[in-house]
Formats: structure tokens, sequence, C-alpha cells
């Protein structure tokens, strides 16, 4: 297993220039049951668990706690990707190799450890890999579901990220966040009840596609930054690299960056 590596200067620097991407790539996001969360990490730590359909998962997952839901946040992610990819560990990943029970039953004691404070979140794509959008039923690995039943205090809520064309030229993201899940009796159930509970999310997006502001989704604008912004990102890079190991070497948030299917969870 690779523990994080988090660095709060790093991580702030790092959003700035994937939510710049997101910008550039995206008409608009939009956001249902944000107090489902906001409320959730007020009151304590939670685990996110969410289907993983896209490259673009894990950095607006990063876009979302730092700067739309404020949160510590942490993700599990595959230990092969994290060795290709070692700046994610700077923003909260971890790794975990899904082929060793050992290394598993390690991550899950890690990911344990962080949820000790409101606050604290864990995000979990618990497919474990990138699959399909329209795919049904989820098939969940067992790494959320053995967190959740370890501890049974914590707010675990479902995610549905989904991404869309519409009648604009650029593409729109939808998340959205249901109830906090009750604990369940055993792992089989729980994992079933996290599947569930985001294909029901999932299954909200649709309805909100074919009949829009029906579903409480919130819009939230992605313009394109000017130029001045970027000139101002760019300085704020160059002054912040001296003091950051490593973050010079740290690659653009572009497509090229990231293997196929990206930084895959389980």
């Amino acid at each position: 297993m690779i523990p994080s590596a988090k660095n709060r200067v790093f991580s702030r620097w790092f959003e700035r220039r994937v939510h710049r991407r997101v910008r550039e790539e995206f008409g608009a996001l939009y956001l249902a049951g944000r107090q489902h969360l906001a409320q959730a990490l007020a009151q304590g730590p939670v685990l996110v668990v969410s289907n993983h359909s896209a490259w673009w998962d894990p950095l607006l997952v990063l876009v979302l706690t730092e700067r739309m839901i404020p949160a510590d946040g942490y993700a599990m992610m595959d230990a092969d990707n994290l060795r290709r990819l070692p700046f994610f560990a700077k923003v909260g990943g971890f790794g975990v190799d899904r082929s060793s029970r050992r290394d598993g039953a390690q991550a899950v004691r890690y990911a344990a450890s962080l949820l000790d404070r409101p606050g604290r979140l864990v995000w979990i794509f618990a497919q474990g890999q990138e699959r399909p959008l329209h795919e049904r039923p989820l098939r969940f690995l067992g790494g959320a579901a053995q967190l959740a039943r370890r501890l049974p205090a914590v707010t675990v809520l479902p995610v549905a990220l989904s991404y869309a064309f519409g009648s604009a030229a650029a593409p729109f993201i939808h998340v959205a966040v249901g109830s906090p899940l009750p604990a369940a009796r055993s792992l089989a159930q729980a994992r079933r009840a996290q599947a569930e509970a985001v294909e029901a999310e999932l299954a909200r997006v649709e309805r909100e596609l074919s009949e829009p502001g029906s579903q409480g989704f919130v819009a939230h604008a992605l313009e394109r930054p000017r130029r001045l912004e970027r000139l101002a990102e760019r300085m704020l890079a160059g002054l912040a690299r001296p003091f950051v190991p490593g973050l010079a070497a740290a690659p653009d948030p572009a497509p090229r960056a990231l293997p196929p299917g990206g930084p895959p969870a389980g």
C-alpha cells in the first residue's frame, strides 16, 4: 500500500490548474444534494462511494473537495497508477494493489485512520476501475463496504458522476449526492446498498437530462479563464516552486498525462 503524501500548498495550486482545465473543456457543472455532503462534513468524517466512468473523475473530485464543498479529502487509487502519477499522492491519493488481499486489508485500515475527525473525507470509486456510464448493475468491490462496517459512526454518502452533451458545444457535468446510507448488517448488504444507492443517483441524473430542472440540480457556470487570469496562475506557480518539492515537475493535467481509465480506485 502507498500512503498519501498530501501537501496543502500543492493541493491548492494543483486544484487551480485542474479547475482551469475543467473550465476549458466543460460548459457547466450541475450539482444536487450539496447539503448532504456539507452537513455530514460539519458533523464528522465522511466516506463517499461513487461510480467511475471517465478519466475526469479524480480531477473533478479534487475541484469538488477543494473549491465547491471544502473538505480534507483523500481518495483510494490503484497502486500502479499512483506510481506512474506520484503527484496524485500530494493531493490526497493513496494506493492499493487490488490483487493482494493483504494490501487491500492494509488500505482499509489506513483509510479508517484518516476518517478520524469532522471535515475529513475519503472517496472510493467502488467499481475499482473505469466502466461505461450506462453499465447496470453497478458491480462494486468490497473495500468501501468493509470500511463502512469497520466505522459505523462514519457517514456514508453515495455520489453519481455523469457527463453528457446538450444543446451547447461543450459537454456538461452532473454530480448527484444522495442521502446518508443506514448502517448495514453484513458486508454483502453494505456493498449491495452502496451500489443501489449510486444507481439511484445515476437514475436521478437521467431524469434531469430528460426533464431539466426537475431534480433539484443547481448550475455552476464554468466560464473560460481570461488571459490575465492565466498569467496570474503562471506567476503564482513560479513563486511556489522553490517552496514545494517536486512542484516544477508536476505535469499539466491534460488527457495525455494520464493512462486510459485514469487513476481508478478499489
